[in-house]
């Protein structure tokens, strides 16, 4: 879906004239995608099929996540954590969480590398990192520990136990947010924060050069979602839902992830390289199994318009951007602290 930038997010990118079609790859660093030292993995649960040539999870069923669970995916991620890291200029979080919380929880890790990261910060906290595939490395630092769950079912953790709950990137396998926020808001701790970082499904353009087969995609991403009661997340959803929840202190920031290397600020240019390079798996990850399972297209006709958007992205006259959206609010510590 196409609509028009949001005021609130300032002005406008401003196109590099001097943008090339194609970059020297090496030129752009990844630096975060790796990990270290010494703790084995918990769980080991090892149950997958194959479908369109892509590898899927199926130990807590199909229906729960549609994203593929392979190398490529898991390359894509680790290069979308780098990505998002620099949406957010190098912070972990928004959240003021403090410098020495205690029991940080990371749900939907992925491949954990946001939970290494964020237990090489906090070395005196215990970090947990939970997803429905144990796709996360075996080696790990001695504070971090991963466990294969699915946290859109009931908790097992104690209430009030966490003085940091981190989320991100699960907007396409949630379907009730107001559930799992009551149970994020249970588990942290009074005086603890909760954080959900998500990606909006829309593209924008400050300079009114869409890109038709990109914006084709999204939209089809979108009404899949929507079928499966999966919205796509928006900056007013993500603060009504974490103040329903209970929590107090709420900010929502948002930031624009461009697609392609567009941008004349170099940061911002960075980050649209990277995107440029994820383009194919991103769109195969995000939308072959929903246009396929959920739109009943053939896998021939996902395969086109997720090709068509990769090659939009790629193309340097188009000029788009998603907003990347963060929430976070605090437990109130008393009934008086409530408002």
């Amino acid at each position: 879906m196409a609509s028009a930038p949001s005021a609130s997010l300032g002005t406008h990118l401003e196109v590099d004239p001097s943008v090339l079609v194609d970059l020297d790859v090496d030129s752009y660093d990844s630096s975060s995608a790796f990990v270290s030292s010494t703790q084995s993995l918990s769980s080991s649960v090892d149950q997958y099929f194959f479908e369109n040539g892509r590898r899927y999870h199926s130990y807590y069923g199909t229906e729960k996540n549609h994203m593929p669970t392979d190398e490529k995916e898991q390359d894509r991620l680790d290069m979308h954590h780098e990505i998002m890291l620099q949406m957010l200029e190098g912070k972990l979080h928004l959240a003021p969480i403090g410098d020495s919380p205690q029991r940080i929880l990371d749900i939907g890790t992925g491949t954990g590398i946001w939970a290494v990261d964020c237990a090489d910060t906090y070395p005196s906290a215990e970090v947990i990192g939970t997803d429905l595939s144990p796709i996360q490395p075996s080696w790990v630092p001695p504070n971090l520990k991963f466990e294969v769950d699915d946290m859109t079912q009931e908790w097992s953790y104690k209430p009030d136990s966490f003085d940091f709950i981190h989320a991100r990137n699960l907007s396409q396998c949630i379907d009730h947010w107001d559930e799992l926020l009551s149970q994020i808001y249970l588990c942290t701790k009074p005086g603890g924060w909760a954080e959900v970082a998500e990606l909006e499904a829309k593209i924008h353009t400050d300079d009114n050069t869409m890109a038709p087969k990109f914006e084709k995609w999204m939209n089809s991403v979108a009404e899949a979602c929507a079928r499966i009661n999966r919205p796509t997340w928006t900056a007013a959803m993500a603060r009504e839902l974490l103040e329903k929840a209970g929590f107090v202190d709420v900010h929502v920031e948002t930031r624009k992830q461009p697609f392609g290397p567009w941008p004349k600020d170099e940061r911002m240019k960075k980050i649209g390289a990277m995107v440029m390079f994820t383009a194919d798996a991103g769109a195969e990850g995000y939308g072959l199994a929903l246009f396929t399972r959920v739109l009943n297209m053939s896998a021939e006709e996902s395969m086109t318009i997720c090709k068509g958007a990769s090659a939009d992205i790629k193309n340097k006259n188009y000029h788009v951007w998603s907003p990347f959206h963060v929430a976070y609010g605090r437990k109130p510590t008393n009934t008086a602290d409530k408002v």
